[in-house]
Parts: C-alpha cells; sequence; structure tokens
C-alpha cells in the first residue's frame, strides 16, 4: 500500500550509551541551524543528488516544524518517483539540527512479457499502452495499464476480454529495486450480433433502419467488408443513426424509448430496439435573423431549403454547418469570407400541427483579419518555400477555405507529413478582429536512392539513381550546407546512370519550381545519353562496332494559372533527341545505318487539386490534356515521299542488276527528322467512400498521328499496352501503358499502335501512412486496347483484367509495389484468356 505523509515526524533519538535511545522533546515551531542532511533508503538515486534538489544547505536557518520541510516533502513527492517519504531528527546540539531523509524508491520495470496475443503484435500494444522498461512502478500505473488493455480489445469486438498483470522482484538486475511484469491478455472469442430486430416502427422498414446502422450489423454469410461484432461505442453511434434516419424522412420527434441486449449461448448477442415515430413534420418559415453581410435572399438560396418540403434535420444542419471544409455551408460562407467571429444557432419558433417554422439567428461578429502567419517545425527547409506556397498572408481578411488551400499545396510538396500538418488558431481577439495562425509542419525524408545490380540479358547490370527533393542549387559551393547534399530550396534535382556489357544510359535533370522566386514559374531541364552495343547470344560478348546512340535534351516552362482557377497549369517543353545508328541491324528500325532527329515542342494544360496527400489521395481529381508537336517538314522540304520508290537515288541494283527501291535509304530520308502529332488526354477523380476507403477513377487516351500521309506515321514514339507501364529500354520513345493481367506490351504489335484508350477503377485502404513507410491495398478493374489508327477504333471492345495489389512508399527509395492481375481476355495470337499475371512496381508514378 502506497503512502503519502503531508506532515513532518520528527524523532528525538540520542544515544547516550550505546545501547540505550534516548527520547527528547522541542518547543514547537522553533529556529534552528541546519548542521547537516543525510538520506537513506536510496537504491538507483545519488545522495547528493537528492540533497541538492531539496535546497537544504548546511548553515542556513530552518524552522521545525515548518515551511521548508513541507515544501521538502511536498517537492519530492511532484517527481513521482518515491513511494512513502519521512524525515527524522537525528541530533540537536548548540542550536544546531541534523536530519535523516527516509526515501522508499518506487520499483523501476526492467522486463515484460506479454501472454495471449501473437508476438509480432506485443511491440506495437506496449507502445499504445505506454508500457516500457525503465517506468516506476505504481498501483496507478498498474490499474491504467489494465483498464487501458480492456478497453481496446473490447472496441475490438472483445467483449469478455480480461487482462491480468503481476510483478516479481527482478533479482538478476543490477537494481535491486527493479520488477518484471507479466501481462496475461484473455480475449475469448468475439461476440458477434446474431439478431437486430424493432419494435413500434411502422413508418420505416426494418431493413430501412439496419441500413442507418453503419457500424452494427447482424451475422450474415458472405458480407466481408462490414463484420458483425459488437462494439459498445459503435452501437451508440448507430442508435444515433436511426434517429437521424427518422429526422431524414420528417419525424422530428422519434425517439428510442428501449434497447435491449441479449446474450446467446453461441457466443452471440441479440439486439431488441423500440422506438417511437411519432408524427412526419414539414418545413414551414425559415427567418434570417441578424444578418447583414448577406442577403435573406442570397441565404435562402444557398440553403436550398423550401417551405413544405418534408422536415429533413438532418439535411438542415449539414447545410448550416458541416466538418468538411469544402461543404457548401452558411457556416463556410460566413467563415470563407472573414467572419471568424460568427456563430450561427438553429431556433424552432412554433410548431403547429405538422408545420414548423424556424429562425436561423446569426451572429456576424467583426470581420477578422490576419495578424501574424508563421510556421513551426521546418529544421531544413527555408522558410520562403513555404511562405510561398501559402495562401494566407498577413493583412488578408480572415478565409478557413485558403488555410484549407494552403494545407493542401504543402501536402503537395512532399517534404512534411501530409498527415501531421496543423494550422493553430491563435490569439483570436474579438475586439480588435485580429487572428494569428501557425502551421506546425513535421518534416519527412525527400531524397531517393536506387542502387541495385542483377543478371539480365547475359550480363550484369548496375543501376545508381539519386533524387533530391528539395535541392538547393544556390549552396552547391557552400560546403557547410552539406548534410549530405545542399537541401532546403524545394529545387529537384536527380542522377541515373545504369551500365552493362552492352548499354550505357546517362541521365541528368533539375527542375527550380519558382524560377526568380516571385511568381510560381517553374523551369526544368533534362539530360540524357543512351549507346547501346549489338550483343550476341551465342559468344555473350558486346560488338562495339554495332552501336545506337540516343542523345537528348528537354527544356521546360510551366506557370500556375489564376483562370479559371489556380488549380490549372499551362506547361511548355522543347525537347530534341539524336538518334545514331552505326551498323545495328536489330529489326528495331527500318535502318540500320543512319541517324534521326526529333525535335519537338510539348504544350500541356493540367488542373490538380488533389488533396492532401499526394501518395494516398482522399480527394479531388487530375486532368491533363498534352499536345506534342514536330514541325511540318514536308510543308517546306520540298520532298516528294509518295515518290521516292522511283527515285533513283534510293535504289540499289538487285541480284539480277535491276534497280530497286531501298527501303533503308527511303526510310532514312522519311525519318531524317521526324515528324508527327501525338494529343493525349488523362483524367483521374478521388472519391472518399467510407472512412478511408477510397476509389480512384480514371480515364486515359492517346493519339499519334501524321500531317503528311505520304510520308506515314512514324515508327518512334508510338504506344505499347499492357503489363507493369514501366519504361524499361524505351530507346525509340515509345509510351508503355500500364494494364495490369497481360504481358508487357502484349497487347499491341510489334511496332506499336497509334490509338489507345484505357479505363480502370481502383479501390485504396491505407495500412499506415506514416512518413518512414506509406503503406496502402488496393484492388482494381482494367479495360484497354490499343489501335493501329481510327479506322480500327473501338472504345467499346477492352482488354479486361481484375486483381489486387499492395504499395510501399518508403522516402529513401521511393514507390515499391506489387500486383496480382488476372486478364479476362486472350492475348493477340492465343486462344485462351491471359490468367494470373505478376507485376513488380519499382519508382512509377502514384
Amino acid at each position: 500500500m502506497f503512502q503519502r505523509y503531508f506532515g513532518v515526524i520528527i524523532l528525538l533519538l540520542f544515544f547516550t550509551a550505546p545501547t540505550i535511545a534516548q527520547e527528547t522533546t522541542f518547543d514547537k515551531g522553533k529556529k534552528y541551524i541546519l548542521g547537516g542532511i543525510e538520506v537513506t533508503g536510496l537504491k538507483s538515486f545519488n545522495e547528493q543528488t537528492v540533497i541538492t534538489y531539496t535546497d537544504l544547505r548546511p548553515g542556513q536557518e530552518i524552522t521545525i516544524p515548518g515551511e521548508e520541510i513541507s515544501n521538502v516533502i511536498n517537492k519530492l513527492w511532484t517527481l513521482q518517483l518515491f513511494s512513502d517519504i519521512n524525515v527524522y531528527q537525528t541530533k540537536i546540539e548548540d542550536g544546531k539540527i541534523w536530519l535523516e531523509l527516509e526515501i522508499t524508491e518506487l520499483p523501476t520495470l526492467s522486463d515484460i512479457k506479454v501472454n495471449g496475443i501473437k508476438e509480432k503484435k506485443v511491440e506495437d500494444v506496449l507502445k499504445e499502452a505506454d508500457v516500457k522498461k525503465g517506468k516506476k512502478v505504481t498501483e496507478g500505473f498498474l490499474a491504467n495499464t489494465k483498464t487501458y488493455l480492456e478497453n481496446k480489445y473490447r472496441k475490438d469486438g472483445y467483449l469478455n476480454s480480461k487482462v491480468y498483470i503481476n510483478t516479481i522482484p527482478d533479482t538478476t538486475a543490477d537494481n535491486s529495486n527493479s520488477v518484471k511484469m507479466v501481462i496475461n491478455i484473455d480475449n475469448g472469442e468475439k461476440v458477434k450480433v446474431k439478431d437486430i430486430s424493432f419494435e413500434g416502427n411502422e413508418k420505416l422498414s426494418n431493413k430501412r433502419l439496419k441500413r442507418a446502422m453503419k457500424n452494427t450489423k447482424e451475422k450474415q454469410f458472405g458480407r466481408f467488408w462490414k463484420k458483425s461484432k459488437f462494439i459498445p461505442e459503435d452501437y451508440k453511434a448507430d442508435l444515433t443513426a436511426i434517429i437521424d434516419a427518422y429526422k431524414e424522412n420528417g419525424y422530428r420527434d422519434a425517439r428510442i424509448l428501449k434497447d435491449t441486449i441479449s446474450n446467446n449461448s453461441d457466443n452471440t448477442i441479440d439486439i431488441d430496439i423500440k422506438v417511437e415515430e411519432g408524427d412526419r413534420y414539414y418545413f414551414g418559415n425559415i427567418d434570417f435573423v441578424g444578418n447583414s453581410a448577406y442577403t435573406d435572399e442570397f441565404l435562402h438560396q444557398y440553403l436550398g431549403i423550401k417551405k413544405g418540403e418534408t422536415y429533413n434535420g438532418v439535411l438542415m444542419a449539414k447545410r448550416i454547418s458541416e466538418a468538411d471544409p469544402d461543404a457548401n455551408t452558411i457556416e463556410n460562407l460566413y467563415q470563407n469570407n472573414g467572419y471568424l467571429f460568427s456563430q450561427i444557432n438553429t431556433v424552432e419558433v412554433s410548431a403547429q400541427n405538422d408545420t414548423i417554422d424556424f429562425e436561423i439567428r446569426i451572429n456576424e461578429g467583426k470581420e477578422a483579419y490576419l495578424n501574424h502567419v508563421s510556421v513551426v517545425g521546418n529544421d531544413k527547409t527555408n522558410d520562403h518555400v513555404i511562405y510561398r506556397e501559402l495562401r494566407t498572408r498577413p493583412g488578408q481578411l480572415y478565409s478557413k477555405e485558403r488555410i484549407v488551400r494552403s494545407i493542401r499545396e504543402l501536402g503537395q510538396l512532399g517534404f512534411f507529413d501530409p498527415e501531421t500538418i496543423e494550422p493553430k488558431i491563435e490569439n483570436p481577439n474579438a475586439e480588435t478582429g485580429t487572428v494569428d495562425i501557425a502551421y506546425h509542419l513535421e518534416e519527412k525524408g525527400s531524397s531517393q536512392i536506387e542502387l541495385q545490380g542483377g543478371y539480365g540479358g547475359g550480363g550484369f547490370i548496375g543501376t545508381l539513381g539519386l533524387s533530391f527533393s528539395n535541392f538547393s542549387i544556390r549552396n552547391i559551393f557552400n560546403k557547410d550546407a552539406y548534410k549530405p547534399v545542399p537541401m532546403g530550396d524545394g529545387q529537384r534535382l536527380s542522377l541515373r546512370l545504369q551500365a552493362s556489357r552492352y548499354f550505357q544510359t546517362y541521365s541528368f535533370s533539375f527542375s527550380e519550381p519558382w524560377m526568380g522566386g516571385k511568381k510560381p514559374v517553374q523551369f526544368s531541364v533534362s539530360l540524357s545519353r543512351t549507346l547501346q552495343f549489338r550483343y550476341n547470344y551465342l559468344t555473350g560478348d558486346a560488338d562495339k562496332d554495332q552501336r545506337f546512340t540516343i542523345s537528348g535534351i528537354t527544356v521546360g516552362l510551366a506557370k500556375r494559372l489564376q483562370w479559371p482557377d489556380d488549380s490549372f497549369q499551362l506547361s511548355h517543353a522543347l525537347s530534341y533527341q539524336h538518334y545514331d545508328l552505326q551498323n545495328y541491324y536489330t529489326g528495331l528500325f527500318t535502318f540500320g545505318d543512319g541517324y534521326s532527329q526529333n525535335l519537338s515542342y510539348t504544350i500541356a494544360l493540367t488542373r490538380n487539386n488533389t488533396r492532401i496527400n499526394p501518395i494516398f489521395p482522399t480527394g479531388g481529381s487530375q486532368f491533363s490534356i498534352s499536345a506534342k508537336l514536330s514541325p511540318p517538314y514536308s510543308l517546306f522540304n520540298d520532298v516528294d515521299y509518295a515518290a521516292l520508290e522511283d527515285d533513283p537515288e534510293y535504289q540499289t541494283p538487285d541480284s539480277t542488276g535491276e534497280m530497286q527501291p531501298d527501303q533503308a535509304k527511303i526510310d532514312q530520308e522519311r525519318y531524317k527528322w521526324l515528324e508527327f502529332y501525338k494529343i493525349k488526354f488523362s483524367g483521374t477523380w478521388y472519391t472518399n467512400l467510407i472512412d478511408k476507403l477510397v476509389l480512384k477513377s480514371n480515364a486515359e487516351f492517346g493519339f499519334l498521328g501524321a500531317y503528311n500521309n505520304d510520308r506515314g506515321v512514324i515508327p518512334f514514339e508510338r504506344f505499347f499496352l499492357g503489363g507493369d507501364g514501366l519504361g524499361n529500354f524505351t530507346l525509340d520513345g515509345r509510351e508503355n501503358i500500364q494494364l495490369r493481367g497481360y504481358p508487357n506490351q502484349s497487347l499491341s504489335g510489334g511496332d506499336g499502335e497509334t490509338v489507345y484508350n484505357k479505363f480502370s477503377l481502383e479501390l485504396r485502404y491505407p495500412i499506415t501512412l506514416k512518413p518512414t513507410a506509406s503503406i496502402y491495398a488496393l484492388s482494381f478493374m482494367e479495360g484497354g486496347a490499343s489501335y493501329d489508327g481510327f479506322k480500327q477504333y473501338n472504345p467499346f471492345q477492352l482488354k479486361r483484367s481484375a486483381g489486387v495489389g499492395l504499395r510501399i512508399f518508403m522516402p529513401a527509395f521511393g514507390l515499391l509495389g506489387i500486383d496480382f492481375g488476372y486478364g479476362f481476355d486472350n492475348v493477340p495470337g492465343q486462344q485462351d484468356p491471359s490468367g494470373w499475371q505478376t507485376h513488380f512496381i519499382i519508382g512509377q508514378q502514384f
């Protein structure tokens, strides 16, 4: 039994002989000079440390009994390290007093063992319960741990869970005041709901009321998306949901008279709910009182409820106030336009017969302006990188909408944990009409490394990739800024090298999202070079006399627009690639000696208002429409491409000496400068269905065309459909389109196709969204097809697939994943369905 002594116990112990203890008394409240103090009973603490903490010093004057000793005891108790504290007098001599401070330390937890749950869950359970080695063990600590664990499992449906905690002295520890803890957890079986019945309901059916109970469901075979376990907190919420279902249908006075839970012998329960429905009501007059910023007519239109409609209390509450910051509510209307201090109350002023009249009373208050806007928690990212993304500025009217948009912009940066971004409203002053906002951030890793090696194509392939998403190029010559590289200015820099005996690829890219630092104009540049040697599969050697080289550069500018809204971005890119083939006859191109050049301009209009986490968006959409265009060389180069076969310059003699068109020479002329246009569209929607379950819907379309039909569509830049969508060895500028459930590039011809479309639905659910590792599971259905021109195009003749997958995003390594897809249709050239395919995802976009 732990005790606390608030008084001072004085025992006068004078030893006048070795075996005789003599009691002595002294006057109440007498002053003494402290001659000395000793501390006894200590096991793990240093005596001098405790004496120092008491603030008692030999030579000081103290009153016995008095405040000094009481303060010492209270101060030591606040440490919560001791179970008993006593003060004794050991000697008085010549106006001096010597004291003994006797302390009993609380035992320290040295070891924890948990029985009754899976070993892999033990660490998480102890962390949640805040049970760890080094804790001081009190009766309160033991009781709180027991209560927490029992409640934890009851919330998961284990209503009969019991937790037993024992402590025993740890005789093996260096500290003799240590104890071991053994936690025995007996969950028993989950209690499930066998039957839910209702009494007194005539207006709403049993089925309708059971549907309103979102969390408490009857045990039913085949329903896997919602279990029938009974959780008390969820059940209470479902009782409220039943009343809301009545309110949505006009029954304002509906109430639950009684609910009974009965235990069955098979570890299930029955629930009986008795309701009283009352009469049906209708909306009468709805008057606004106290509004001056907006007219009654405007607020009526905003509310969207008319006189004579069936009463719906839930809808009315949502139209006035809702937690969703994007909802069109009257509260958000005021909050988004400066009225931070506004208050809105709905009052029933009369209820005659079946009609209810309301007053919506609005206290607008003074408009609030932002005073100070600050950020907290950014140790690596420079302030200006954050402030330029904020939509809230000092001196602006307060706006909840701008705060929400600021959170989204910060989350999209990728430098901070989007799940923990928190804007705190500070110092609201209704009299002066000012308020401060502090954005609390938690930085996460924003750099990635790719280092891998393996054997493929008969040789070792090594890859080294570095990607820095928060780079600072202005500090590149500042050696003090290397931690390990200059960081903090929001620039992106990536380097990648991949090499083997038969190919080498180098690439570099850099982007500055705010060129000049004043406007969101993104500048980007990328350089790449690929050198491919002819590989001899018989000898395993690379023939460097047969090679193919691609060199390229791309420069881009992208500007955030203000119209139609500032979620739009217009981007431009100018790119050049040089293809050089030397004795490289592999069938990849129609000629093996020569070169091609690709000069193209890309313009794209995109809109992105997804929220908040770019790894796992829970709402919003992304749209993109782009056009990639080359100059129309055939308009001004005076080449008749239809007559090339008859031109002697492009002919060679055959075995008989007769001149024949040389296709390689013809194609060399035709593709000396690539002439084409490519149009692409992509739209993605994210819909939060329930809890954290998100539906991703996607539609894509692409078309590659030619200006001059005599010149034809180029064999470069084509679409290849099927598989994981990863772009390995895209030497000819091809685009690999993901369609899971089929082998890579299997749904397009060997030369690729010029038209494709794809549609997909994907259900996502997060397992964890922690900064160290974000993990989510998914299931998908997809359909797509590619075509050699619009004559064959049929958007309804699709190759279909479905499956499941997992994604893991770690800041240091990027996105990793695996998909198991089943193709329901055949691959061209085969009769049977594609069947199950496994796809590994590395570095693909989210």
